[in-house]
């Protein structure tokens, strides 16, 4: 059954066909998916531009470059994510510090924020994990007291909300990914989302080899990436972005589901939700409480005897050979992430996974902690 149950992936209806159709035979001559969808999306999240990119490593990238990140920065980040999240740090040649996160939320910590922050941070990276939202607020503050923008990654985070706010709202900019894994998706695929004219503008014409709209033909400025999306890929997301509700409601029932199966399970926690807001749960994590003596890979070894598929927490990014050296100045430094991320595991969220295949995960995972 194993083979059957995916960890990820999306769900693809007769309304995708026909407009990526649509796209095949119309759309070579414009750029009115990417147009329509950047808009939308935009609008959507109460932002007043959205610019898409290949993926969101190049949308992280192509804004910390607009923000003028360089050797000379330092740019904070949470432990507990994909290293989508920092790559762009590192191409840059900027130096990654690494903060710990929030017990309660698995976010980045606001109180350690401030004790990471020198006279050379230039950015900061707040991570919605899972779908789970940090403070904000409290995460904001910290930014505006030091002058430093913060950038909200919300690649996982499509259909969250913190106090009335949609995840994508926060911050000097935010960012999403479409990757095929997530809730919406275009196989690959970013989005920047922001409000300032002059942020935007540059971002713009970093994305196209250094052009301007206004400039003569093939009249290129500086040197810059070429992180262009193209019309198929926007209009996968466009049709994608039309269901939103109803694949947010999948993954929010997904949720529910394994937590309500698991209820009787104790000393575990699942994607927690902050009072006033919502998780749209791109994936669902499991944190298996210090009482059943377990860590995250001999539970993900003793599940797979099962035929049930799980897949760890993201590792602690200092703890990671990409990083050398950086276990030994974080691992004291960043105690909640290296105990959080030894304790816990992902379970299946894929959007075509069956309430019946779901039951055998818990099944399963009932067994594994002896319930």
């Amino acid at each position: 059954m194993t083979q059957d149950i995916q960890m990820a992936g999306p769900s693809i209806s007769e309304l995708e066909i026909s407009i990526v159709e649509d796209c095949m035979r119309n759309g070579w001559y414009n750029y009115e998916y990417v147009e329509r969808f950047q808009r939308e999306f935009a609008a959507y999240h109460g932002r007043k531009y959205g610019i898409m990119t290949p993926n969101c490593t190049t949308a992280l990238h192509l804004l910390l470059t607009a923000l003028g990140v360089d050797r000379d920065s330092e740019v904070i980040v949470p432990e507990c994510t994909w290293v989508g999240s920092s790559a762009g740090i590192h191409y840059l040649g900027a130096e990654t510090v690494f903060g710990d996160i929030a017990a309660d939320n698995w976010c980045l910590d606001p109180n350690i924020l401030e004790q990471r922050i020198t006279p050379r941070t230039k950015a900061i990276i707040a991570v919605d994990v899972f779908g789970n939202m940090p403070r904000m607020d409290d995460l904001q503050a910290v930014a505006d007291r030091h002058g430093i923008p913060l950038i909200e990654d919300a690649a996982e985070a499509v259909g969250s909300s913190y106090r009335g706010r949609r995840a994508g709202n926060f911050g000097k900019a935010s960012v999403f990914s479409f990757h095929r894994t997530k809730t919406i998706v275009t196989g690959e695929g970013g989005m920047i989302l922001l409000d300032d004219d002059e942020l935007y503008q540059r971002c713009m014409f970093l994305r196209d080899h250094g052009r301007k709209p206004e400039g003569p033909a093939y009249y290129v400025y500086e040197v810059t990436y070429k992180y262009m999306p193209f019309n198929l890929q926007a209009a996968m997301g466009y049709a994608q972005f039309q269901r939103i509700d109803e694949l947010v409601g999948k993954k929010r029932w997904m949720l529910e589901h394994y937590r309500q199966r698991l209820a009787d399970i104790p000393d575990i926690t699942l994607n927690p939700e902050p009072e006033g807001g919502v998780n749209g749960a791109w994936i669902t994590g499991l944190l298996i409480g210090k009482s059943h003596g377990i860590d995250k890979l001999e539970a993900i070894r003793r599940l797979g005897e099962m035929d049930v598929p799980a897949r760890p927490f993201f590792y602690p990014l200092s703890s990671l050979p990409a990083y050398p050296g950086a276990r030994e100045r974080y691992q004291e430094l960043n105690p909640v992430a290296y105990d959080i991320c030894a304790r816990g595991i992902n379970l299946p969220g894929a959007l075509i996974v069956s309430e019946a295949q779901m039951d055998f995960v818990c099944d399963g995972i009932c067994r594994l902690l002896g319930s």
